[in-house]
């Protein structure tokens, strides 16, 4: 076998570059040399990394691609602006990092890249390209609204389960979800005396009070289940918890999904796939950007119900543990997840590696 170079790209959020960590590692074990090039937060990856932009800070892009377009914002924190504003937001992005990217690609030579959609840019380097997708949308339109027409991929990699999002070309690969093997505190570890609710909240700072976290703690006194709050916001946690709550600052929730019956979140990619490979059901509120669709997507596969945050109270969260249908969906689509190539197995047919 002869090893490659590769260089793995992502926007610079947690949220992006996690899913590229599986088939780093895969390539790694399969003598591939590997550099993952990124900024900011994203940079906390347990892998080789390139700051190909020192100094990012995501917020100030974001503020100034989404403030000049009120109407768009708008549709945008609602979830309902699909991939219109992939564009405006994440096309200012890819512009920020392909000075660095470029710098990146000379100096290290790689043979081939593996980018997310939304890290569109390493698509233009003149390397060979592999598209990953990385979320519940199709990652060819994403790259398309990112950063317009571009050399078309040597091959993609689907993480989706398709009874979840229909099929898909490309190869598919199994989701395997970041922090999967991280220890568990040993209260975690302890068998549960009645269900365990996980209640967990975006990776991305969000202005204003943690609403969910508090809808949850006003529920909780009526429901014979405990219940665990991942980073809450601060006001929330500096509430009166009755003795079923309990605050953690952080934990592996990928992991930590294994010993729990359900979730509560917000629906991110990451941690819809991850709440899908450990076949537990969710509660998803609807939300901005891709969360809406995440949301009903989950609901209309029957892993799971979607809901706008004020409506989350004693009667939904109830309906989450005693609805066995949930459980069952949730359950097969674990299974189909489980059957999906391992990154293990994938790597032999990447081109170019």
């Amino acid at each position: 076998m002869t090893s490659r170079r590769v260089l793995l790209v992502a926007a610079p959020l947690l949220g992006h570059v996690f899913p590229l960590v599986p088939i780093a590692e895969s390539l790694r074990k399969a003598g591939h040399e590997v550099l993952v090039a990124t900024a900011a937060e994203a940079l906390k990856v347990p892998l080789p990394t390139y700051d190909i932009s020192p100094g990012f800070r995501f917020g100030p892009v974001a503020a100034g691609a989404l403030l000049r377009r009120p109407l768009l914002l708008r549709a945008e924190l609602s979830g309902t602006a699909g991939t219109k504003m992939v564009g405006p937001l994440f096309g200012a992005v890819n512009r920020k990092l392909l000075p660095g990217l470029r710098t990146a690609v000379r100096e290290w030579r790689p043979d081939v890249v593996i980018h997310e959609p939304l890290a569109a840019a390493a698509a233009t380097l003149g390397v060979p390209a592999i598209l990953h997708e990385n979320s519940l949308f199709a990652g060819p339109p994403l790259v398309e609204a990112t950063v317009g027409d571009v050399p078309p991929p040597i091959a993609t990699i689907t993480i989706a389960p398709p009874s979840v999002v229909g099929a898909r070309t490309g190869l598919p690969m199994r989701a395997v979800p970041h922090g999967l093997d991280d220890a568990l505190p040993d209260w975690l570890t302890e068998p549960p005396r009645r269900p365990r609710i996980l209640v967990s909240r975006s990776t991305v700072s969000q202005p204003g009070p943690d609403r969910l976290a508090s809808r949850v703690i006003a529920a909780a006194t009526s429901i014979d289940a405990d219940f665990v709050l991942v980073r809450p916001g601060a006001r929330a946690a500096a509430q009166t918890l009755p003795p079923n709550v309990r605050v953690t600052a952080w934990l592996p929730l990928a992991r930590a999904m294994t010993v729990s019956t359900a979730i509560i979140h917000h629906g991110g990619a990451g941690t819809v796939l991850a709440a899908l490979h450990a076949g537990i059901p969710q509660l998803v509120v609807r939300g901005a950007g891709d969360r809406r669709h995440n949301a009903e997507l989950v609901a209309a596969r029957g892993a799971g119900i979607a809901v706008d945050e004020r409506s989350i109270g004693p009667e939904v969260i109830s309906r989450l543990l005693s609805d066995a249908s949930l459980a069952e969906a949730a359950r097969e689509v674990s299974a189909e997840m489980a059957a999906m190539p391992h990154p293990d197995e994938v790597v032999p047919h990447l081109p170019n590696t």
